[in-house]
């Protein structure tokens, strides 16, 4: 669950420091999906980022899953809306 603690935009920041593209959403029932799309090394290190959150989140948990690359999203990250 994430309130206004600016989650998706540490996570863009994090993806573009590592070199890391796909996208954060919130989700209508309050958490975060987060698509990333990058080497092992970089990705397993943006999920341990995505675990300790920005300064003024508290994290209690980050399941991830392999899904096959969506060329949709190889090409930056971005911050995505789920109405």
């Amino acid at each position: 669950m994430v309130q206004g603690v600016g989650y998706r935009y540490f996570a863009q920041r994090v993806a573009h420091q590592l070199g890391i593209q796909g996208y954060a959403k919130n989700l209508s029932d309050g958490r975060v999906e987060v698509y990333a799309i990058g080497q092992q090394e970089a990705l397993d290190s943006y999920r341990t980022s995505l675990a300790r959150g920005p300064r003024s989140a508290v994290v209690s948990n980050v399941d991830s899953e392999d899904r096959p690359i969506d060329e949709r999203y190889a090409d930056g990250f971005s911050i995505e809306y789920d109405w």
